[in-house]
């Protein structure tokens, strides 16, 4: 009982954030819940991250980007290929540092005035790398985030949303034709639902925050979290 209820709090407070930033369940749930059941990593977490992400798209439909997010798409197909190669035969450690120290640069270079536009190449780039980090390591979010850094609140969370629900499902096609989805994984992220639900109505007020001019530096900061995290794990 105890393992559920830190496991929902942690989800809680990812939906939260994911609600108002357009991302952010898996950058905390792909940290913490490694800590308190490795069994919720990866296939648990990407069940529960389509939830929100489809919840963003329904809610401002009118502002996604279908031209532009399709090409993120193709890139998230060849890089769950990567992911799938990575997460069955590279150390996860190796994997999680390289992660992070990429992203942690991409911040870096975003605060210091890096213009990353939201162009074809940008997108297929950002699609490959999301699906090779979320597929192997569950954070997949900052990659895409950071190209959708300079864009309005609405127009982050309904894209980044429609990119996550494509990302999480097929990634978990690929994990289940490699014999790594279970009954279990269904029944544990059916208990966390609850909390699931309970972060993403609590996230109003902040979205409405964000919205006024917040969430460049919200994506940023999510990134450096997340990429804090990546590394690490390389000295747990």
């Amino acid at each position: 009982m105890l393992t559920l209820w830190l496991a929902g709090i942690v989800v809680l407070v990812g939906a939260f954030v994911q609600g108002a930033a357009g991302y952010g369940l898996n950058v905390l749930a792909g940290s913490l819940l490694a800590l308190i059941d490795p069994s919720f990593i990866p296939v648990p977490t990407l069940m529960l991250a389509a939830v929100p992400a489809a919840l963003a798209v329904i809610r401002e439909w009118e502002h996604v980007r279908w031209r532009e997010i399709r090409w993120a798409m193709a890139g998230r197909v060849v890089g769950n290929l990567l992911g799938i190669g990575i997460f069955l035969l590279l150390p996860e450690r190796q994997v999680s540092l390289f992660l992070g120290v990429v992203i942690l640069l991409l911040v870096g270079m975003s605060v210091i005035k890096l213009d990353i536009q939201v162009t074809p190449r940008n997108l297929v780039i950002a699609g490959v790398a999301s699906g090779a980090s979320g597929t192997s390591a569950t954070i997949g979010g900052p990659p895409i985030g950071l190209v959708y850094q300079n864009q309005s609140g609405p127009t982050v969370r309904s894209n980044l949303g429609l990119f996550f629900v494509f990302g999480s499902f097929s990634s978990l096609a690929l994990l289940a034709l490699a014999g790594k989805v279970h009954t279990h994984h269904w029944i544990q992220a059916a208990e966390l639902l609850p909390f699931l639900a309970a972060g993403w109505l609590l996230s109003y007020p902040l979205r409405r925050y964000l919205d006024a001019g917040k969430v460049k530096g919200a994506i940023l900061t999510i990134a450096a979290v997340a990429a804090v995290v990546l590394i690490g794990r390389t000295l747990l």
